[in-house]
C-alpha cells in the first residue's frame, strides 16, 4: 500500500502545543481524582508524541504480530491479533504505520479497518517486555491491509508482561468459530487461568482531539488475576502503572470495552465485548491483593476462533518443576506410557481431564521442549503421558530410546481447555485417531467416576491391533459404566485382529459413522486426532451442530 502524507508540519504543531492537554476529559478526570493531575501533564506531554520517534517505527518494523483495537459496525469495541512476519507492520513516515494483514474471517473485527475507522494499537514483545502504543484513524483501507495516521503514541512499561518466546506455525486447515452471549465453562476456565489479556476501549468527544479515538492496552498479573463471578460477569484487578489513566479514562466517560483472551500455545482467541464499571474502592475493601481498583466486567457478547493464530508462545523455564519416571509401560508398536511422580516427593498440581502437561528435556545438550496429553485419571496423584514415536520426532524418539524408569524430566504445570463441560447432561461423544486417543481416555476416566449414567460413546480408529493404544483399559472403563459404548474402526485390519474383540468394523472414522450411532447427533462432541481427520468431521458436523457443542484437539509429531 502507497504511503501519503497526511500533515505537514501544521498538524504536528497543533497536536504538542503546550496550551493543549495531552489528555480527554474522562482522563483528566481520574487523574484529579487520584491527585496525579498536576504532576502528570508536564511529564505526559514529553512522552506522548504526535508521531512515530525513529525507535519505535524499528520496533513495530520487527514485530510478528500486532493487538488491535477497533469497533464493529455496532460502535462495540472488540480486541484482536493481526500477525504476518516481521515487516508486515511498517513506518513511511513518523506520521503513518502501514499494516500489511486483516483479522482472520469470523474475526469480530473482520470488516472494521474501514477508511476513517478509530484504530487503537499495542506493539509488544514479550521476550524482551517491550511495548509501543499508538492511536490514530484509517487513511486507506485494501484487501491486504490498511494504514493508519497516527495521532498519539508512547511507550509502556514492561511491568506485568509475562515473558514468552514466540514461534510460527503453519495456520490451521479448519480454524472454528463460535458465539456466545455467556460464557460455557471451558471459557470461563480459559478467562480465569489467563495470566495475560488485552483490552479495547475508546472514547470520541465533540471536536478534535489527539487522545480521542480507541486505545489497545495489556493487562497481566498472576494465573488467576480474572475472576469469573457468573457466567456473564466477570472481575480483574487495576494495579498501580504510568498513572497516565488511558484505559480507566476512557471507561469512566464510554463504559464499552472489549476483552481479549488469547491461549498462546495453541493459537486460539476469545474476544469479549461489553460494558465495565470502575470500582475505586480502597484495596482494604477489596480482597484483591495488590489492586488499586477493580474493574467489573459484563458481556454482552464473545467470539471464540480456535487454530486462527500462525504463531505459537511458550514462557521459557516458567514453573518447571522436575519430575521422575516411575513407570515405562509399551501401549503399542509405536506409543509408549510415561508414568510421573515429583521428583521432591511433594504433590503435583491438580488437572482436569483432557489437559496437557508442557515438558522440557535436554536432549544433546540442546533444551526441547513439547506438549503430551495427560492420558490418566484426574484423581491420580501422579501423570501419565502416552507418546507416540515419531520418526523425525526429536523428543519422541528420545523419549522412546533414551529414558527409563528413574530418569529425571521437567514439566510445567498442566494447561489446556479441551475439557468436559461439567453442567451438561447431554451424550457425550469422544472420537480420536491414532494418538489422539490419550486425552479422551483421560476424559472416560472423568466421566465413569463423576457421572456415570451419562451417556457416552467412546469412538476410536487406528490402523491395526498393533497400533491400538490403551484398548484393554478403555475396554475396563467401559465394563465399570453400562452407559459407555465403544466402537472401534481398523482401516488396515490383519488377520489376527479378526480372532480379537478389540475394533467392530474396518474402514475408518467418518462423520456417517457418527450419525449411525448417535440419533440425530444430539450429543457434545470431543475431537482430537491428525488435522486432516479432524477438518472432514468438524466441517460435516458443523452443518448439523451447533459449534459450541464441538471441542476439537489436533496434534503433529510430539503433541496431542
Amino acid at each position: 500500500m502507497a504511503a501519503v502524507n497526511h500533515e505537514g508540519p501544521s498538524g504536528r504543531d497543533r497536536n504538542t502545543s503546550t496550551s493543549e492537554t495531552t489528555f480527554h476529559a474522562g482522563e483528566r478526570a481520574v487523574q484529579s481524582q487520584l491527585g496525579v493531575r498536576e504532576s502528570i501533564e508536564p511529564w505526559a506531554r514529553k512522552i506522548v508524541r504526535p508521531s512515530l520517534p525513529d525507535e519505535h517505527r524499528a520496533f513495530y518494523a520487527g514485530l510478528p504480530f500486532l493487538v488491535a483495537a477497533a469497533r464493529d459496525s455496532h460502535g462495540r469495541p472488540w480486541a484482536s491479533i493481526l500477525t504476518g512476519p516481521p515487516g508486515f507492520s511498517h513506518s513511511p513516515h513518523e506520521r503513518a504505520l502501514v499494516v500489511g494483514s486483516r483479522p482472520a474471517e469470523g474475526d469480530a473485527l473482520e470488516n472494521a479497518f474501514r477508511v476513517g475507522a478509530d484504530v487503537g494499537l499495542l506493539g509488544i514483545e514479550f521476550h524482551s517486555r517491550r511495548r509501543s502504543r499508538l492511536n490514530g484513524r484509517v487513511a486507506q483501507s485494501s484487501e491486504s491491509g490498511f494504514e493508519i495516521r497516527v495521532d498519539q503514541a508512547f511507550g509502556n512499561c514492561p511491568q506485568y508482561i509475562r515473558e514468552r518466546e514466540s514461534a510460527e506455525v503453519a495456520p490451521s486447515a479448519n480454524p472454528r468459530r463460535a458465539t456466545y452471549t455467556s460464557l460455557p465453562e471451558h471459557a470461563r476456565q480459559w478467562v480465569e487461568n489467563a495470566d495475560t489479556f488485552f483490552i479495547a476501549s475508546g472514547y470520541r468527544g465533540d471536536g478534535d482531539h489527539p487522545a480521542y479515538g480507541m486505545d489497545a492496552s495489556h493487562r497481566g498479573g498472576e494465573s488467576g488475576f480474572v475472576r469469573m463471578v457468573d457466567e456473564r460477569t466477570l472481575v480483574f484487578p487495576d494495579y498501580a502503572g504510568n498513572n497516565l489513566f488511558n484505559t480507566i479514562g476512557n471507561l469512566l466517560v464510554d463504559p464499552r470495552a472489549g476483552l481479549l483472551f488469547v491461549d498462546f500455545e495453541q493459537g486460539n482467541l476469545l474476544q469479549l465485548t461489553g460494558r465495565a464499571t470502575v470500582d475505586f474502592a480502597p484495596p482494604s475493601s477489596t480482597g484483591e491483593k495488590g489492586a488499586r481498583r477493580l474493574v467489573w466486567f459484563e458481556i454482552e457478547a464473545a467470539v471464540e476462533l480456535r487454530g486462527v493464530l500462525p504463531l505459537r508462545w511458550e514462557s521459557p523455564g516458567a514453573g518447571l518443576r522436575e519430575l521422575r519416571v516411575v513407570e515405562k509401560v509399551r501401549e503399542s508398536d509405536d506409543v509408549t506410557s510415561f508414568v510421573l511422580e515429583a521428583s521432591d516427593g511433594g504433590a503435583l498440581p491438580p488437572f482436569s481431564a483432557g489437559q496437557y502437561v508442557p515438558v522440557e528435556v535436554d536432549v544433546g545438550g540442546v533444551r526441547v521442549r513439547r506438549t503430551y496429553s495427560l492420558s490418566n485419571a484426574p484423581d491420580e496423584r501422579r501423570y501419565r503421558i502416552t507418546v507416540k514415536r515419531e520418526p523425525h520426532g526429536v523428543l519422541s524418539r528420545h523419549l522412546h530410546d533414551v529414558v527409563e524408569v528413574g530418569s529425571v524430566l521437567r514439566a510445567a504445570p498442566p494447561r489446556g481447555t479441551f475439557v468436559l463441560d461439567p453442567s451438561s447432561e447431554r451424550p457425550v461423544v469422544l472420537v480420536s485417531a491414532g494418538v489422539g486417543v490419550t486425552p479422551l481416555v483421560s476424559i472416560l476416566h472423568e466421566l465413569v467416576r463423576s457421572q456415570p449414567s451419562r451417556p457416552v460413546w467412546f469412538v476410536h480408529g487406528a490402523r491395526d491391533g498393533r497400533h491400538h493404544p490403551l484398548a484393554t483399559e478403555v475396554k475396563r472403563l467401559a465394563e465399570r459404566a453400562p452407559q459407555v459404548r465403544i466402537l472401534v474402526a481398523y482401516s488396515r485390519p490383519r488377520p489376527q485382529d479378526l480372532l480379537g474383540r478389540d475394533y467392530h468394523r474396518a474402514g475408518r472414522v467418518d462423520e456417517g459413522l457418527l450419525r449411525e450411532l448417535v440419533a440425530g447427533l444430539d450429543a457434545e462432541f470431543h475431537l482430537c486426532g491428525p488435522t486432516a481427520f479432524l477438518a472432514a468431521i468438524q466441517q460435516a458436523l458443523e452443518d448439523r451442530v451447533p459449534a459450541e457443542r464441538i471441542r476439537v484437539e489436533s496434534f503433529g509429531p510430539g503433541s496431542a
